[in-house]
Order: structure tokens, then C-alpha cells, then sequence
């Protein structure tokens, strides 16, 4: 079965969303094949993983973004992967929430941190970009630092001298890769505790894991 064939079998089974959208869930990344599994489009990873696990294909293009509709634990949701490149990200996100009426503390957003190893999670209701662009960019357009947001744990460059752009927009090496998978589903997880228990509940779970 083709990734179109997959996305009409998933159209056609998925329940249509009750209302408008309540949250808004952004995964953040570049567009374009040569980013797909480099270190900072974890976001992106992590969102195509909670798309296919809650049967809410992300193929519509709107808000300069690719999204799609539907409920996880039955609340409306809308998905979204910002196409405008990951200095721009604030801008799809601002639209979207503008749009649909959504406050800073019901965006959550998946991102890439260096600061922690690969593999790990840390999750916080709000604060500074810690140098991240896409952060940087949401903080800017929302004019808001408190939103959510799940951190997905990278690692670090290997010496001080390495070019970080270089670092986060290289591929995760194999071993990294056997501990991608089940980070990105306890992310996953977090974001449906994050949405029904709350941030505090969902950072006491999944800190560190």
C-alpha cells in the first residue's frame, strides 16, 4: 500500500472532528526531502507518529502549514507542520490560533533540544526559546512565552568547535536511531496526559524518561 493509499484508507475511517479545533498540536521541522530525518526535524517526526496513531492525516495545506483535523481522547484537535522553514514557524502558528481563537497555553509544540541526550523528554508549560528558532519565532508572533511544550532530547555536538546549524540538520546516527522510536512515542503519550491531566502531570510522568 502506497503513503496515498494509506492517507485515503485513513480519510475514509477517521471520525470527523466534533467543532472547531480546542488545541492546536505544531511539530516542528523544515520542509523539503533533505531535512525529513535530520535532528531537528524530530518535531515533524514525532508529529507524523501522533497523526497515524490517532488516524488524523496531515496533507491539507493551510496557515503556510500542512495540517489536519480530528480528536485525540475526544477533544478536537488540529495538527500542524509549519512549511515556512523553522526561522518562520511563529508565523503558520500565529495564523492558526488567530483563526481558530486558541490561547498560548492550549498550543502545544514538539521540538528538538540539544541540551539533552537522545532519547530524552522534558516537557514545560512555558519559558525562553533556549536559543531554538521555531521557539523564538512562536514566542514572537504569540507575544506569549506560555504555551506548552514537549522537548525531544538530541544531543549535543560532539566537541565545542562543531557548527550547531551543522549539528541539527545532520542525520541521527544508528545508534541514536535505536532509541528515536520509543522517545517519540512516550512524546507521543505526553501529548494526550498534557491535554487531559495537564502540564504539571505530564512533566512528572515523562521528565526524564
Amino acid at each position: 500500500m502506497s503513503i496515498f493509499d494509506l492517507f485515503k484508507k485513513l480519510d475514509a475511517e477517521k471520525k470527523p472532528p466534533v467543532g472547531p479545533p480546542e488545541w492546536l498540536i505544531v511539530g516542528l521541522g523544515n520542509p523539503g526531502g533533505k531535512y525529513e530525518c535530520t535532528r531537528h526535524n524530530i518535531g515533524f517526526l514525532a508529529l507524523d507518529t501522533l497523526s497515524g496513531i490517532h488516524r488524523i492525516p496531515v496533507t491539507r495545506m493551510k496557515f503556510k502549514a500542512l495540517i489536519g483535523q480530528g480528536t485525540i481522547a475526544g477533544v478536537p484537535v488540529l495538527l500542524m507542520k509549519p512549511q515556512t522553514f523553522m526561522n518562520l514557524s511563529g508565523e503558520a502558528v500565529r495564523e492558526a490560533a488567530d483563526f481558530y481563537q486558541i490561547p498560548p497555553e492550549r498550543v502545544l509544540v514538539l521540538f528538538d533540544d540539544v541540551s539533552m541526550t537522545p532519547g530524552k523528554l522534558r516537557i514545560r508549560a512555558k519559558g525562553s526559546a533556549g536559543g531554538h528558532n521555531g521557539i523564538k519565532s512562536i514566542i514572537s508572533q504569540l507575544s506569549s512565552d506560555a504555551f506548552p511544550r514537549i522537548k525531544l532530547g538530541v544531543g549535543a555536538p560532539p566537541h565545542p568547535d562543531y557548527d550547531l546549524a551543522d549539528w541539527v540538520l545532520g542525520t541521527f546516527s544508528k545508534e541514536e536511531q535505536t532509541v528515536l522510536t520509543p522517545c517519540i512515542d512516550r512524546a507521543c503519550s505526553a501529548v494526550e496526559t498534557v491535554m487531559t491531566q495537564g502540564t504539571a502531570r505530564a512533566a512528572n510522568q515523562f521528565n526524564g524518561t
